[in-house]
């Protein structure tokens, strides 16, 4: 490929600049808009209806086999900034997965980390290494990098979760890796409690520093809606605040869940409205209860259950709750922390 030849009057600088192009180098003092007073965006807010979502993937339930697109049965959410590109924001991979009833994905891994938020359903689980992690509405499920994970649905309903993955991040990175699972016979254990909960679930309690593993996770694979409604409300309690919101952490270190991505719980009371913000870093939201309106930008979508919203970096957004509105973000924050380049500003 050849490199972009600038060009000039002036028959040296010409000349110059051929030889540039040739040896595939570039005049710093032709190029523009390297370094912007405020981050250049390309991601647009944008808002993906429930309705939509849930409609198109009972159509493809019934059109598409479970054993097409890398055994998953998932609708990427493609960003209308980003150049058709399959990613919801600049960072961050969004999309809404359907398993129909009885149905089974067969295990795989990838470098790419994976989050689950439950949007509808019970009666699916997950095993990532082994460890049998059930699902249910309102529950965050891990899939840390490099594990491997399948899905099985032992009821008679589909079900409906969102996933979140870092793959822009790591396709930036150039280190994207795929690996089938041993064999396409899924693994149908199940268990009440998975080892992950029974080790690392008990609130301010921990085994012993040399019986617990150190991964660049969080050991905590499974996030239950019922104790994060309650550290919601509690919260709301303790506040008076029209909103608050809850930060998933790694119980043993008190850090985010994946070292790429964070998650958080929103909750605003009706007819009130969360604080405006603007943050570096891109974030996806889905509306888990409730409706409302979510403000990103001069753009105001309104939003009810099951809905995905896109909120690129540094553009304020804020929710208004009509009814109580419970919601649920990944963001890229910790890449940006990590790298002294996380940035909060209040907006009016």
């Amino acid at each position: 490929m050849s490199t972009r030849r600038f060009s000039s009057p002036d028959p040296e600088l010409a000349e110059l600049y051929s030889d540039l192009s040739r040896e595939h180098l570039q005049p710093l003092w032709e190029l523009k808009d390297l370094l912007t007073p405020t981050p250049t965006v390309q991601s647009v807010p944008h808002r993906w209806s429930a309705k939509q979502l849930r409609a198109l993937g009972e159509r493809a339930g019934r059109l598409v086999g479970i054993d097409r697109g890398g055994d998953r049965r998932v609708l990427a959410c493609a960003n209308p900034g980003l150049d058709d590109a399959p990613y919801a924001v600049a960072t961050l991979w969004a999309a809404v997965q359907y398993l129909g009833p009885r149905e089974v994905a067969p295990a795989h891994r990838h470098t790419p980390a994976a989050l689950r938020f439950v949007l509808e359903g019970a009666g699916v689980w997950t095993l990532v290494d082994g460890d049998p992690l059930s699902m249910s509405a309102g529950d965050l499920i891990l899939t840390p990098s490099w594990t491997f994970h399948e899905h099985h649905n032992d009821s008679d309903k589909p079900m409906l979760w969102m996933d979140v993955l870092d793959l822009p991040v790591v396709a930036a990175l150039e280190a994207v890796f795929f690996e089938e699972g041993p064999s396409k016979q899924v693994d149908r254990r199940t268990d009440p409690v998975s080892y992950s909960e029974r080790t690392y679930g008990s609130t301010g309690l921990l085994p012993p520093p040399g019986a617990r593993r150190a991964p660049a996770h969080s050991p905590l694979l499974a996030y239950r809606w019922a104790d994060t409604d309650r550290a919601l409300d509690r919260r709301l309690d303790v506040t008076g605040a029209p909103a608050a919101t809850m930060t998933y952490v790694d119980p043993t270190r008190g850090g985010d869940v994946m070292p790429t991505m964070r998650c958080e719980a929103h909750r605003v009371r009706a007819g009130q409205s969360s604080p405006r913000v603007r943050q570096t870093g891109s974030r996806v939201l889905t509306v888990f209860r409730g409706s409302g309106i979510a403000s990103i930008g001069s753009e105001r979508f309104d939003v009810a259950a099951g809905d995905i919203v896109a909120i690129p970096s540094w553009v304020p957004w804020h929710l208004e709750a009509n009814e109580q509105l419970d919601a649920f973000s990944a963001s890229d924050v910790p890449v940006l922390d990590a790298l002294g380049l996380y940035r909060e500003q209040a907006e009016q």
